[in-house]
């Protein structure tokens, strides 16, 4: 798919599955590209619905753009890229970072949100030491590349049992990790370190939001998950066992059974428009 230049940044990005579908957006997190939802855009195209998968900037073959990325930034490439496929209303989905991502796109476009789907995030601002450790990370990125970082958080991104009996599957993580520019790396973590607190914007979601996280997540464990699910009345969750940070990739058919139900339910039969 060719890129579109949105905010200054050429953005690429893949559309799959039939272009009447109820379209459907999904945000991958730090620091992969959209590759990371292949197997969710394959099993949803072949039920119907259209699956845009950006590469947000400075992720995969999209623009690198120095020196702070904010999560507002990336949800205006998402409007942006939205608004060149002539989609008004899409269900926005995004993990880890680009959950926290999508909740951005919920409060700044509210009525372009058909239903959110959250997987493995969590909406509470970052803390002071968070803030530092982000820093500091983005500051050796670009000193020392990625290389070292991939290696050293593998088996918190999957679980560790899996990165042992998925080698496939942890050589792919491990690659686009590997792959990813520095510079726009450090960007989005300086700027997710200013990342604001979430929590009132998803008190206010009326739209129907799956909540998904891995049994075994290390980082946003499922009590982070059980805690959103709390603040919002109409979501629902999914606790994906036998994974852990990237249930998408770990468990993709468990992961894909729990999507297709919820937007099966909440999606397909809306009738408004997209």
């Amino acid at each position: 798919m060719s890129p579109v230049t949105v905010n200054g940044a050429a953005i690429h990005y893949s559309d799959q599955g039939p272009a009447d579908g109820p379209p459907v957006v999904l945000v991958h997190g730090h620091p992969f590209n959209r590759t990371l939802w292949a197997p969710q855009a394959e099993a949803l195209g072949a039920a119907g619905y259209r699956v845009v998968t950006p590469d947000l900037r400075g992720y995969g073959e999209s623009a690198v753009v120095p020196g702070k990325t904010l999560l507002s930034d990336f949800a205006d490439d998402i409007a942006g890229v939205l608004d060149h496929l002539g989609l008004r209303r899409a269900v926005i989905g995004g993990v880890s970072m680009g959950g926290q991502i999508a909740m951005a796109f919920q409060q700044a476009y509210a009525p372009r949100v058909r239903a959110l789907v959250l997987s493995d995030t969590s909406p509470v601002a970052e803390t002071e030491e968070g803030k530092a450790f982000r820093s500091g990370l983005a500051d050796r990125l670009l000193a020392e590349g990625m290389d070292g970082y991939a290696d050293e958080v593998i088996d918190k991104m999957l679980a560790p049992y899996n990165v042992a009996a998925m080698p496939d599957v942890a050589e792919l993580v491990l690659t686009m990790m590997r792959t990813t520019a520095p510079e726009g790396a450090a960007a989005a973590l300086r700027g997710r370190a200013e990342r604001p607190d979430y929590r009132e914007t998803l008190a206010g979601v009326r739209t129907p939001t799956l909540i998904v996280v891995g049994a075994d997540d290390v980082y946003t464990p499922v009590a982070d998950a059980e805690a959103m699910l709390g603040l919002m009345p109409r979501a629902v969750l999914a606790v994906i066992d036998d994974a852990g940070h990237l249930p998408g990739v770990e468990q993709p058919e468990r992961f894909n059974e729990a999507l297709l139900k919820f937007l099966g339910t909440h999606v397909a039969s809306d009738d408004s428009d997209a």
